[in-house]
């Protein structure tokens, strides 16, 4: 594995693959968000299987989490040997003569999306490593004394979006992601060798997903804030 990342191709392709998983999660995190707009049962079922099955949480959280790491680490690895790499300054080549703002401010978008992720993290992932492994509390329910009460998940879910300011900072965030994934989706792809007579439709589907994933979080919270 050290061998492949000493080397520029290696170190592409393994940025590529943990985009690919990143981009895959979002999907699966999207589709179960969205329940709650149309489904406060459903929502809360979902939500329940996935904080207490074992699998997803003793497997493929802690895959998730070394997959945002390495993901966001090599990252600042390429930047910094590509910034290294160039040896010859230009002074009177303009950037933006040959490429998009989005290609050049990826580690920008990188950082905001990064800066938010912690944000998120704080406000759901702690709070809910705190009541299931801190407190002991694995019923996921509002009042552990009354089987009647229901799930706690969707209420909490609505609290956090109250706030027009956090709502803000969701909205800013994912649309800085939506820039991100506009150039690292094709770029994903290309460094895995998808470049091919499919590469057209490939362009097509990588907007389709980088404007329609973002903007259906930014409807869940919207929605949250104006329905709470």
């Amino acid at each position: 594995m050290s061998g492949i990342l000493n080397s520029s191709i290696g170190r592409k392709f393994a940025m590529a693959l943990s985009a690919l998983f990143l981009m895959i999660f979002l999907v699966m995190h999207v589709s179960i968000n969205f329940t709650s707009v149309f489904s406060e049962e459903l929502f809360n079922e979902m939500s329940h299987f996935m904080g207490t099955n074992p699998l997803v949480q003793g497997l493929m959280q802690p895959i998730l989490i070394i997959g945002v790491i390495f993901h966001f680490v090599m990252g600042f690895i390429l930047e910094a040997k590509n910034k290294s790499s160039r040896s010859i300054k230009y002074a009177s080549n303009s950037a933006s003569d040959n490429s998009t703002w989005v290609s050049r401010n990826m580690l920008l978008t990188g950082v905001v999306v990064l800066a938010f992720l912690g944000l998120h993290m704080y406000d759901f992932w702690v709070h809910e490593m705190t009541v299931k492994y801190v407190e002991g509390d694995m019923s996921g329910l509002i009042d552990p004394n009354n089987a009647e009460s229901g799930f706690r998940y969707y209420e909490e879910l609505r609290e956090k979006f109250v706030s027009p300011v956090r709502v803000g900072i969701y909205v800013v965030a994912f649309v800085l992601l939506a820039l991100h994934l506009l150039h690292g989706f094709n770029s994903a792809f290309q460094s895995i060798g998808a470049n091919n007579k499919y590469v057209k439709s490939l362009n097509g589907f990588s907007k389709v997903y980088s404007i329609g994933i973002p903007a259906l979080f930014i409807f869940i919270a919207v929605y949250h804030h104006f329905t709470h």
